[in-house]
């Protein structure tokens, strides 16, 4: 088959090893020695555990959707001499395309009136990887929220119980104050709650959409390439009739 070769994402893949190497160095940086990491996890370590098995995930989906066009592209590229394996590594995002392949050959055979129906249902089928990192990054908010929220009624919910509890009249101030000091504990642990999840649900959005930015890009830039291979693949089949 004639046509470009079409370039693996080996650059979008680089840069997310890179971003995730120095998100990971800040991390350590933050956690060793003075552990603060540690602390805000462990202020709700249910949520927060929840927010970071996402974020893991979500890291892992990215990365293999951006082999998936490593192999698409290396479909595209192989040199296909012995016709008789095409159709059986054809991948499923590309499987468009089978429809114009010869029956007895196995020769593809694409009309210029055809590319656009083609190329928009290859769009559709990477589009659909996206999809789920999109919902990720904005689960990862959500749960931010609600740690926030979660964190904010019980703090209130606390002080109402402690305000209501004291009572001044006929009780000495240093006796007073140490009830006080010690009723704040619940409610500065609600706000704990709070921050921390806002932290770990924001900085996880924050990693995924970087992620997902170069996930798109290197798709926008396979899809690019793909409808000039095929372009070139119609002119091709044309000028030999």
């Amino acid at each position: 088959m004639s046509g470009d070769r079409l370039a693996p994402p080996t650059l979008y893949l680089w840069r997310m090893v890179l971003f995730l190497t120095v998100t990971g160095f800040l991390l350590v940086i933050l956690a060793y020695p003075s552990g603060r990491i540690e602390a805000f996890f462990f202020a709700n370590p249910g949520l927060n555990g929840l927010i970071v098995g996402v974020l893991f995930f979500g890291i892992l989906y990215a990365l293999r959707q951006t082999f998936r066009l490593w192999g698409l592209a290396r479909w595209v590229n192989d040199d296909r001499a012995e016709t008789g394996e095409i159709l059986s590594r054809l991948p499923e995002a590309l499987s468009p395309l089978r429809a114009f392949f010869d029956d007895e050959d196995e020769e593809m055979r694409i009309g210029a009136s055809s590319l656009p129906s083609v190329l928009a249902s290859i769009e559709g089928r990477l589009g659909e990887s996206r999809e789920i990192l999109r919902y990720m990054v904005g689960l990862l908010v959500f749960l931010g929220l609600l740690g926030t929220f979660w964190g904010l009624l019980t703090t209130v919910s606390s002080i109402g119980a402690l305000i209501a509890q004291l009572d001044a009249g006929g009780r000495e101030a240093g006796t007073l104050f140490a009830e006080l000091i010690s009723g704040l504990q619940e409610p500065l642990a609600g706000m704990g709650t709070a921050f921390s999840s806002s932290l770990f649900g924001l900085g996880g959005s924050l990693i995924l959409g970087f992620l997902d930015l170069q996930l798109g890009q290197a798709q926008n830039r396979f899809h690019n390439e793909m409808e000039e291979w095929l372009m070139a693949r119609a002119e091709s089949d044309r000028e030999s009739r």
